[in-house]
């Protein structure tokens, strides 16, 4: 399991150097990768504040037939490799970054 702070995670997403909303996530279950913006095409929601809470955390399969699978971090089963530590000491489950 990797670990990492708050701040480390945010280190990791800016090293794709693009906008937020194209930081790139790889599904542990199905291996798709998917953005913000692809989120946002499924028609999950208008907006990056409207699918930020998705983003790393459930596949873009839950709104799109054509991409991905149904896999969620919300279930049992823990597949991730990703932990986010927040201050608080909490884990937060979240899928790998990956550049597209």
């Amino acid at each position: 399991m990797i670990t990492m702070t708050y701040d480390e995670f945010v280190a990791e997403m800016k090293k794709q150097n693009v906008p937020i909303e194209d930081v790139t996530f790889e599904c542990p279950h199905c291996k798709t990768l998917q953005s913000g913006n692809d989120l946002i095409a499924a028609g999950v929601g208008r907006d990056f504040d409207a699918v930020k809470e998705y983003l790393g955390f459930a596949c873009i399969g839950r709104w799109s037939k054509d991409k991905g699978c149904d896999w969620s971090l919300g279930g049992l089963l823990r597949i991730h490799e990703l932990e986010v530590v927040t201050d608080n000491g909490k884990h937060h489950p979240r899928f790998l970054l990956k550049s597209a």
